[in-house]
């Protein structure tokens, strides 16, 4: 990078903060680190909803899913909206009344204390393995803007946001997702419009998102039912509205961002602005990866986009990474010649290269592979800084690393923060309730949020075995949020079901999943609603027996 990227980089991580230490210098109790003031209007809610959903991995690896597979990870979202008027209208009402910390508080007032610590447990597991993926996402940027080894990035990144995190709690993290949700919107927003101003004179947008289409990159919905089918319209409406339900409505990392509102009505409407700008955002960002296709058409695509792959194979297989480049440079230039040449040119002879390329390029990472683990050979999650070190103007790549440096500090101090109340309010306070009495509570707490993120810095240098990081991190909750979902729903439905039927209910619904996964091809957004079934329908037994009994 340049002088004046390094400039802005700086200049902006810097500004955000100590406008976070300045604005949270004073904190006396838990209840203020762990929600702050509890003084958020509905646009700050809104925004840190989405600041905490929006990590590095949205931008890395959404830009490259667009870039890969086209438009139809959007459908993911679909049910989103409808789950937010779920949430605003019958969780946060109940939330605010009982004056919880946690939303796993709620479930011992309605069911026992062994519920309670079945749902914080499982939060605890599922959220910890996903902020190690989420760290893992900012360590490839540093790694390749300065050149370092990447596991030890991940140290650096890891202590730097715990050091962000422990300092200023959730008011740090709420006071500063304004500014990082400012920068992101920017940057995003310049280098959609650089792309588009540096396309070849005779390609407008729309000649190019024509190409696209005529790609299949732009089918955006998906009407054919296939439950092995990751994303079509049926799995993002049913599958994505039960995940969406089970994200916002029970994982703590979010719960944790609306109770900071003023009251119902200001937290209500923060997600509802979440709900009606969500999908908008993401098509927008996968919209960037497929013009980033189209873009890539007309440049010289690399054998990897993972810069260490190339250097790996000059230094140790020059035969082979020669052989290889000199047929990948042959058809970027047969590509490109056809493409400038002809201002109609025939797709499907770039299709035919594109596939010729997609083989040559599929050889490097399965070499790679087998000669060398420790380099990631999948590089769908360097794409799109690809392009940002190589075709964006000095000044704008340091705001667009700033951009997504800022979405893995706003995401990840959100999640360790999160781990860290729930493992002080729900298994501390409740299992332990004398212990470390040395301590002050908001010290334990810092002491905790320290240990997840060591723990998500330990699983961080796992996340190379992924294909895609944002698929990874939906189907980790796919996997754990239907049965902790079951129980919410089942203490709102019912009023006398038994805390052991709900107990095991969900234990079994857990235990069914996880057999799904490891034997079936099932899509993954079916899983979240398989478990919340199961849980709900086993209660819903129960009390039918228990009337029939009672009858008799």
């Amino acid at each position: 990078m340049h002088t004046i990227d390094w400039i802005i980089l700086s200049a902006t991580l810097a500004f955000i903060v100590m406008y976070g230490y300045y604005k949270t210098r004073k904190q006396d109790t838990v209840q203020e680190y762990l929600l702050g003031n509890q003084d958020q209007r509905w646009w700050q809610v809104g925004l840190g909803v989405m600041a905490t959903q929006a990590s590095a991995i949205t931008f890395i690896s959404t830009t490259g899913q667009g870039y890969s597979d086209g438009m139809k990870f959007v459908q993911f979202y679909f049910g989103l909206p409808i789950a937010m008027l779920v949430i605003g209208f019958v969780f946060i009402p109940i939330f605010y009344k009982e004056k919880v910390t946690t939303a796993y508080e709620y479930l011992e007032i309605k069911f026992d204390l062994k519920t309670r610590l079945f749902a914080s447990i499982i939060f605890l597991i599922q959220r910890g393995l996903a902020v190690g993926i989420t760290l893992y996402a900012p360590s490839i940027i540093l790694s390749i803007v300065l050149g370092w080894n990447l596991q030890m990035t991940h140290v650096i990144c890891g202590i730097l946001v715990i050091l962000y995190t422990v300092s200023g709690g959730s008011k740090a993290v709420s006071v500063t997702q304004m500014q990082q949700m400012a920068v992101i919107f920017i940057g995003m927003f310049f280098a959609f419009g650089y792309m588009v101003y540096t396309l070849p004179d005779d390609y407008s947008f729309f000649k190019t998102i024509s190409i696209a289409d005529q790609f299949g990159k732009m089918d955006t919905i998906t009407y054919s039912f296939d439950l092995r089918d990751r994303y079509n319209l049926f799995s993002g409406l049913v599958g994505g509205f039960f995940l969406a339900l089970a994200y916002f409505g029970t994982d703590q990392s979010q719960v944790q961002r609306y109770l900071t509102g003023q009251n119902i009505k200001q937290s209500r409407m923060g997600l509802l602005f979440n709900g009606i700008f969500k999908i908008p955002m993401q098509y927008f960002i996968l919209l960037c990866g497929v013009l980033l296709s189209v873009y890539m058409l007309f440049q010289s695509v690399p054998l990897s986009f993972n810069p260490k792959v190339e250097n790996y194979l000059k230094e140790q297989h020059a035969d082979q990474f020669s052989s290889w480049s000199v047929q990948n440079t042959q058809i970027n230039e047969q590509r490109k010649s056809l493409l400038l040449e002809n201002k109609s040119p025939e797709l499907i002879a770039i299709k035919d290269l594109n596939s010729q390329q997609s083989e040559l390029r599929k050889s490097v990472s399965e070499f790679v592979k087998k000669n060398n683990s420790a380099i990631e050979s999948n590089d769908k999650d360097y794409i799109f800084l690809h392009y940002i070190l190589h075709f964006l103007p000095h000044g704008l790549i340091g705001l667009l690393i700033a951009v997504i440096l800022c979405a893995a500090m706003s995401s990840i101090s959100a999640e360790i923060n999160a781990l860290a109340g729930v493992c002080f309010i729900d298994l501390k306070l409740r299992l332990f309730p004398n212990s470390f009495s040395s301590v002050s509570e908001l010290q334990l707490t810092r002491y905790l949020s320290i240990f997840w993120g060591l723990f998500a810095l330990s699983f961080a240098f796992y996340a190379n075995l992924f294909e895609n990081l944002i698929q990874f991190i939906n189907i980790i909750g796919s996997l754990f949020y239907g049965s902790v979902l079951g129980i919410f729903l089942v203490a709102f439905l019912f009023k006398k079901v038994s805390s052991n039927v709900v107990f095991y209910s969900a234990i079994a619904a857990q235990a069914i999943v996880l057999i799904l996964f490891f034997t079936t091809d099932l899509g993954f957004l079916w899983y979240t609603m398989i478990a919340t079934s199961i849980v709900v329908c086993l209660s819903a037994i129960s009390l039918i027996k228990v009337k029939a009994i009672y009858k008799v």
